[in-house]
């Protein structure tokens, strides 16, 4: 059996297509079913790598090093799907390697052109994820809105697909709004416009997820149904809930998960919701709150530290308790007016997460220094972590100027440096330490107590790495190096002595966090949290 379901969006952008998508991914697994997961981004970018935070969001990073699009992010929280680089599909990719075919002489004196050479290069992508043959079902989500001239290629590839693989075994849904103007009347037209220009492609889709703040009504319902020639079972109300991982129970009390499986000729299975009804209770109705800063670069834009959110609130799930994040900018601690008691007043924990550039730093310095001296759990994120090391230098070990050589390459006590084989390079795509690593922690250490294990592996997205040559310094000034490469070269975490608890990381752990599965260092972390606040 291969499907495939492709998930587009119509009347604009920032519609929730990747939560939908992956709330159908969610409920497929739920009937047992093995799903895997594709984002195309009709970008021409390679990848997500070199985009700013502000404009495009956080990078997400697969095992295999892939810098992908936030979306892959929302696919390994919602589903259990294994995702590497070729879940990943831009335009960039796309056009890049029929020009390296072209050039080879591939396509043997041929005039190439969108259809059929860029558009068969779409369709062999899509497919060669979707023939794997544990893949039951493979749900395909295209970038952007229907009527961008970047999406048209996509889109043409997925016609081709639906009209060779036939309607059961490729079928397509589609994400509109339905707004409600200032009178409070709720408009379809936008909606009947979008699935017009679908149609016009030669797509018509087989169900139609409506977004909306609100529940929208069995007559609107059956109104959209009799314009757009969707069977009025495949016409979702798709409204705004309490937490995204409501999502899928939401499509599920529609039945839209039964409808797919009936118009891709699939037998029906009991569906296993247990989980994700735990998790929404424990975000809705929490038994007890915890406050946590998080002290950063990129503050005004929310998807910029989406996955660290997302982790924050799955550490919660663990103690059925809700987080009340409060986010500070960095730069607002560099003042010399600023009053740290009143700003952490109330904070039962502080977390500094990953970023680049200079701006900010000497106030994540001051918001590692006030939780150590503090004694608030704090959680360091790869340049969290070298933050943790530049502050101890500075307080403990007695050097003023220890700084990173990203931020300050005439230091004379260079705490944090260039990875060694990062020297060389001249390009900055795709060129930093990604991907998982294998890492050793210690016996006695917190990050020993939070994974359970010796060996554990982690995703890496960095180039500059802590000081190896000045190991022995820090560890003679007690601060404990809790976890290594598997050689012993590089230190993966540090940890304070003599504090309630803290840890940091040079991976991103936050990756793999997922809210039936919190991830151990966030548990451990919300854990302490919880402690502080009972004090």
């Amino acid at each position: 059996m291969r499907k495939l379901l492709f998930v587009t969006g119509g009347v604009c952008s920032s519609l929730g297509k990747g939560i939908a998508a992956s709330s159908i991914g969610a409920l497929m697994e739920a009937r047992g079913f093995n799903v895997q997961m594709v984002k195309i981004d009709p970008y021409l970018n390679v990848d997500a790598g070199t985009m700013s935070p502000y404009q495009h969001g956080e990078v997400y990073v697969t095992d295999d090093g892939a810098e992908t699009d936030l979306d892959l992010g929302n696919y390994g929280r919602f589903t259990t799907a294994k995702l590497s680089r070729s879940n990943s599909i831009t335009t960039g990719q796309v056009y890049k390697k029929v020009i390296e075919k072209e050039r080879a002489g591939d396509y043997l004196g041929r005039t190439v052109q969108v259809v059929p050479h860029i558009t068969d290069e779409i369709k062999e992508r899509i497919l060669a994820v979707a023939s794997n043959p544990d893949v039951d079902m493979t749900i395909v989500e295209i970038g952007g809105t229907v009527g961008d001239i970047e999406s048209v290629p996509f889109l043409e590839a997925c016609r081709q697909l639906i009209h060779e693989l036939g309607k059961q075994n490729a079928i397509s849904i589609h994400v509109t709004l339905v707004p409600a103007v200032s009178s409070g009347e709720i408009k379809t037209k936008p909606t009947q416009h979008a699935v017009k220009e679908l149609q016009e492609i030669g797509i018509q889709p087989d169900a139609l997820i409506l977004r909306s703040s609100k529940p929208l009504s069995d007559e609107l319902r059956r109104k959209i149904s009799l314009f757009t020639n969707v069977e009025e079972e495949g016409v979702i109300s798709g409204y705004d809930a309490a937490t995204i991982y409501e999502v899928p129970l939401i499509y599920y009390g529609q039945r839209l998960d039964t409808f797919l499986l009936r118009k891709m000729n699939v037998e029906s299975r009991h569906a296993e919701l247990n989980k994700w009804q735990t998790v929404v209770q424990a975000i809705t109705k929490p038994n007890r709150k915890v406050k946590i800063a998080v002290v950063g670069k990129y503050m005004d834009l929310q998807d910029a530290y989406k996955s660290i959110w997302e982790a924050l609130i799955h550490g919660g799930i663990a103690y059925h308790a809700g987080i009340d994040i409060e986010r500070i900018d960095s730069s607002r601690l560099e003042d010399p007016r600023a009053d740290l008691d009143a700003i952490f007043k109330d904070i039962h924990g502080i977390l500094i997460p990953g970023g680049f550039g200079e701006r900010g730093i000497e106030g994540m310095i001051c918001a590692a220094r006030y939780a150590r001296e503090k004694n608030i759990p704090y959680f360091g994120i790869c340049l969290g972590m070298q933050i943790m090391v530049i502050e101890y230098a500075r307080s403990i070990l007695g050097w003023q100027d220890a700084h990173s050589t990203e931020f300050n390459k005439s230091t004379q006590h260079p705490v944090v440096c260039l990875l060694e084989e990062q020297k060389k390079m001249k390009n900055y795509g795709g060129t930093m330490r990604l991907g998982a690593y294998d890492a050793v922690t210690k016996v006695g250490s917190n990050i020993r107590a939070a994974y359970g294990v010796e060996l554990i592996s982690e995703r890496h997205r960095h180039r500059y790495e802590v000081n190896s040559d000045i190991r022995l310094e820090l560890e003679a000034h007690d601060l404990r190096i809790s976890a290594t490469t598997v050689d012993g070269e590089l230190i993966e975490a540090c940890e304070w002595p003599n504090h309630p608890w803290s840890v940091g990381v040079q991976f991103h752990p936050e990756f793999k966090s997922r809210p039936t599965a919190p991830h151990p260092l966030f548990r451990e972390f919300i854990g302490a949290a919880l402690s502080l606040s009972r004090l």
